[in-house]
């Protein structure tokens, strides 16, 4: 008989299989973790600015309506952890103080990425997860239809009759997210949708933009048009960079942009509403009021109070106001076109940066193909997914970081129940 060397084999310590691992060892299965790096939890520990914006405290309608990559997939796994369960599963049981700040966004008190994979760690360590790091999976030992463990780069070979697939995406490369999960689901009959960038920042065509880097703008407005077509907008805080723009309302726009953006250069644009809260009406009022202060002064001084000083010279120029013109020489005219300039700054997206800076990868493991109250595959028994390598995406928020943990949660709970079944 072939000597069976752990119940569950996990590859990937991220965020969802480190759940799975010491859910399932909770379980009193034996559990292997296997990473290629030589610490777990590498990504997320960098994740949310070092911070880690482990979920978002938001009810059912909020996660669906924040996971536009296969939502409905991920229904069952968000009913058996929620947010509400996952910070108690974080306060309650590993003992980390947690805070909620703007947009729900739910962050370790500490503002520690590290304190999260710390007290993750301690919680494999305490349930007997047996974790190897600087270990490399080569592929995986399957007959036509059933999983038989997996194969290391060494040679070696470690029997289990459930493995779970959870080596992230392609996004941080670094971190280890390379994209070995695909290969491995490919090679035993899995499909895996194309895979594009998400949440991440945008090049523009615009050379501008070189000269505002570094200006952060909060309380804008964004929206994008693919070929003249409105795609969606998104109202908060954004940044201007050498190559084009980031910030948070950039990152979710980039969700639906990247695709057509990579598909058609140059066919998507966005306008930046650096007055949403005025209407053109109400903001030519108060355009009027300003010059009416410095009836004396000339254009490029009476911007002041209206914009931030980094972006006054770019709006001049695009304005095509003469900067030197006293204010009470302005016409009609060429006011109209200032107001119209500060309600829709116009720019060319060129293309996505690469997809080695996305937060998360678009595409995956085809969701059709794996049970989504299990989480195991429909073509292979006993292997499962969770997280980032299948072909789930979330808005940024915390969302994508609750996938994580809800599918590696049901993973783990699932692949314990399959093992219980077949000692019986």
């Amino acid at each position: 008989m072939l000597k069976v060397d752990a119940d569950l084999i996990v590859i990937g310590a991220g965020p969802a299989g480190i759940i799975a691992a010491f859910t399932a060892a909770r379980e009193g299965a034996k559990v292997i973790l296997l990473d290629k790096n030589k610490t777990i939890g590498r990504k997320l520990a960098i994740t949310g600015a070092g911070r880690c914006n482990l979920t978002n405290h938001t009810d059912m309608n909020g996660l669906m309506e924040n996971t536009p990559g296969n939502g409905r997939f991920m229904y069952s796994a968000f009913q058996r952890l929620s947010p509400e369960a996952l910070m108690d599963l974080f306060q309650k049981e590993l003992g980390l103080p947690l805070k909620i700040e703007r947009g729900n966004r739910v962050f370790p008190e500490s503002d520690k990425a590290q304190d999260v994979v710390g007290v993750l760690y301690q919680e494999l360590k305490n349930k007997g997860v047996e974790v190897r790091t600087a270990t490399k999976v080569a592929g995986l030992l399957s007959t036509s239809d059933q999983i038989g463990g997996v194969r290391l780069d060494n040679g070696k070979e470690l029997n289990s009759p459930m493995v779970l697939i959870a080596t992230g995406g392609l996004s941080y490369p670094g971190t280890g997210s390379t994209g070995d999960g695909y290969q491995f689901a490919r090679l035993v009959g899995h499909q895996v949708v194309p895979l594009t960038p998400s949440l991440i920042p945008l090049e523009t065509r615009e050379v501008w933009v070189k000269r505002l880097e570094g200006l952060s703008l909060i309380n804008v407005e964004v929206t994008s048009f693919y070929q003249g077509k409105k795609l969606q907008s998104e109202f908060g805080e954004m940044l201007f960079t050498s190559f084009g723009v980031s910030g948070p309302i950039i990152l979710s726009l980039s969700r639906k942009i990247s695709p057509f953006v990579l598909e058609k250069p140059d066919s998507v644009s966005i306008v930046i509403d650096l007055k949403p809260a005025l209407s053109k009406e109400d903001l030519d009022l108060r355009v009027q009021r300003d010059f009416a202060k410095s009836i004396n002064k000339i254009f490029k001084n009476v911007l002041d109070d209206l914009l931030p000083q980094k972006i006054i010279p770019v709006i001049i120029e695009l304005s095509g106001i003469d900067p030197l013109k006293p204010v009470h020489q302005i016409n009609r005219e060429e006011r109209t076109r200032l107001v119209g300039l500060l309600k829709s700054l116009p720019l060319t997206i060129s293309r996505p940066r690469p997809i080695a800076e996305a937060i998360v990868t678009i595409g995956g493991v085809n969701t059709k193909e794996i049970n989504p109250k299990t989480m195991e595959s429909k073509i292979v028994k006993g292997l499962f997914f969770a997280g980032e390598v299948m072909d789930v995406d979330a808005y940024t928020g915390g969302f994508n970081l609750q996938i994580a943990f809800s599918t590696g949660f049901v993973a783990g709970m699932e692949a314990v129940r399959r093992v219980t079944a077949l000692c019986m």
